[in-house]
Order: structure tokens, then sequence, then C-alpha cells
């Protein structure tokens, strides 16, 4: 009888001994990422990443082109090169035996020969930090690494029917970033909730609401058919009262395309004895595009006129003492996005390059002194 009992318990304390083994090895979950990434500043669009960490059989980068794929390394080690510009997510998961994963994420600014973020803050037009017999009231420098939410906040979604230009875009938090002294809207060509485009928009209400003054804005503006930057305000009241008898006042707007991207334009809008009405011009750059270097968009808005102007260029104004302007006597407050696609712009097609990208250096407002 106990030869049979004897190699049969043997075989059964063997089993246990490995279980315990492997507990201590095979199953450790991995641990204490850290992912190093150097992006190149020739234009040549390369990243290098290095991660480490404990317990990982391998490692896998999602470079934020294509959701749906991945590179692979067993050392933690990878270089690659992106084919457009703009502003990317890189996720880093390290993977453990057991096939559990930790990871790290990073936002990257990609550099391609001459495109998009290779423009330096300094180059192009500014205007002072104060003015004769104004007080600044209200600024923001983008000095920091995030957006502050006590001044702004994200307006998300697509909007009642395109945010009733028929527009493309799914606005999202995600393409806003804020750093190198920029806040940076990025447009791009990616599946999202049922749309094929992403944004940001960005608004001041219920924060920074304004009556009067001069407003100046220095930005760095997209270009591309299709896409629709701008920068501008809506009466406060808009819930109650509804547009367009809330008024809007358009401090910029760029209708981008061939021959279009060295334009933009100032406009108002209001409720005329319950019909809707406009006023506007638009500018045009002697040379080059919007695209190529900062420019200061600026509106001197007092209880006569709002005047419109480019580098302190007058290009438009219009007289708001009739009655029927009453709307621009109000609180205003400000947005800030870029749209893709919708009734003024059109479509993007073949030659739109994507992403996109509105850089803005800082927005102030100045009122007079009393």
């Amino acid at each position: 009888m106990m030869k049979f009992y004897i190699p049969i318990l043997f075989a059964f304390l063997f089993l246990i001994s490995c279980e315990e083994e492997g507990d201590g090895t095979d199953t450790t979950d991995p641990s204490n990422l850290v992912v190093e990434i150097t992006v190149s500043e020739d234009g040549s669009g390369r990243v290098d990443i290095v991660a480490t960490g404990d317990h990982v059989t391998q490692y896998q980068y999602y470079m934020g082109e294509d959701p749906d794929s991945y590179e692979f390394s067993l050392d933690g080690k990878l270089s690659y090169t992106y084919s457009t510009f703009g502003i990317y997510e890189i996720e880093v998961r390290a993977y453990g035996e057991a096939g559990r994963y930790i990871s790290k994420s990073e936002e990257v600014n990609i550099i391609i020969g001459d495109e998009g973020g290779s423009i330096d803050l300094e180059d192009g037009y500014s205007t002072p930090t104060s003015y004769e017999g104004m007080t600044l009231v209200w600024n923001d420098e983008f000095n920091g690494t995030k957006l502050n939410t006590a001044d702004w906040s994200y307006e998300i979604g697509t909007g009642s029917g395109g945010w009733g230009n028929n527009e493309l875009q799914y606005y999202r938090q995600e393409n806003t970033t804020v750093g190198d002294g920029v806040l940076t809207i990025t447009a791009k060509k990616e599946s999202f909730q049922g749309r094929e485009y992403t944004s940001s928009r960005l608004v001041t209400y219920k924060k920074q609401e304004f009556t009067y003054g001069r407003v100046d804005i220095r930005a760095l503006l997209p270009k591309g058919q299709g896409l629709w930057p701008a920068l501008w305000m809506l009466g406060a009241n808009y819930q109650t009262v509804t547009w367009p008898a809330c008024g809007e006042i358009d401090i910029m707007e760029l209708v981008g395309g061939t021959s279009r991207d060295n334009e933009v334009h100032g406009t108002v809008h209001w409720d005329n004895n319950g019909s809707y009405a406009s006023y506007g011009k638009g500018t045009k750059l002697s040379s080059g595009d919007f695209a190529d270097e900062y420019h200061v968009f600026s509106i001197i808005w007092d209880e006569s006129k709002i005047v419109w102007y480019v580098d302190d260029k007058q290009f438009n104004v219009i007289d708001i003492t009739p009655a029927n302007l009453s709307e621009f006597h109000n609180d205003y407050f400000f947005i800030m996005n870029i749209a893709v696609g919708g009734n003024w712009p059109g479509s993007p097609n073949s030659s739109t390059v994507f992403p996109q990208t509105m850089k803005v250096d800082y927005i102030r407002i100045f009122q007079d002194n009393i």
C-alpha cells in the first residue's frame, strides 16, 4: 500500500513548492516606471524615449498619431519620427509577467522643418503692458503649465447644430495646453464621439466679463482650408436673451484656405428690431500669412464706437450710439477657439495639413482711469 502513496504525496508537495516560487517571480507587478523623452530641435520630428522600471518584461508606446497602434520595445528604448508637426500625447506602458501594466503620459510639441511650433515667441509684433490714462484690469500671460480655471472654462462637445454653424469638430479639454509662455489650442484630424476632428473652445463666462476697454490679444494663427480660428466676445446675458440679442464682437476671425490665410476679419452681430444684423470688414497682410509670425489683434471699445486693429493699424470701426445697438453697452466675456469646417470656411480638403495650432501669447484688457 505504501508504494502507491509515497510518490503521489511527493508530487503534490513538489507542485505546491513550484507555485510558491512562481508567486514571488512570475506574477510580480511592474513598478517604479521612469520615462525620459527627448524631442529633437532640428526640425526632424524625431523623439527618443528611454523607459525603465522594476519587474518589466516589455514596453509599449502609444505615440498619439494613431490611437489604435503602438510601438514595442524590450529594453525600454525607442526612437520615433513624427510625420506632421503638432502637440501629441505619448503614453508609455510597462508590462509585467502577469500581463498587468503601469503607465505614464507626457505631451510633446513636435517641430518639423519650418512649420508650426518653429516660430519663435519673439517673432512678430508686440504691444506694451501699459497705456497712458488706462489701467490694466485683467490679463493672462499664460506663463504657467496649465490653464487657469479661475479665469477660463472649457466648452465640450459639438454644440447645437455644430455650434450653430454646422462645424465638424468635437471640442475637448485635451486639445488645450499651456507651456513655454503660450496657450496652445490644437485642431486634430481624429475620430472622436462620431466626429472626424477635435479642437478646443475656451470661455471666461461668469469669470471675467467687461464693458468697454482696450483688448490686446497676441497670437500665432493656424492655416489651411477649413480652419476657422477666432478670438471673440459674447454678451454675458446670452442665456437669457439668446443670440443675436446678446450681441457678439469678433475681435479676429480667419477663414483658412489658399489666398485667405493672409486675411482676418473684425465683425459685430446684433438684433435689429427682431431681425439679425451684422457689420464687418477684413484686412490683409502685405506679405506672408498670419501663421508666419505673431500678430496683435485689438479693439478699442467705448460708449460711442468699437475700433479694430491689427498690429496697431486700424482697419474697421462702427458707431454704437444708435438705440438699436444697445447690445454693445453691456458686459461681455471672451472666447478662444479653432473651429473646423462650418458654413463660412467649408470643409477641409486634401491640401489641409493636421494638426494645426493657434498659440496665444497674452490677452490684456485696459480701461480708462476714473
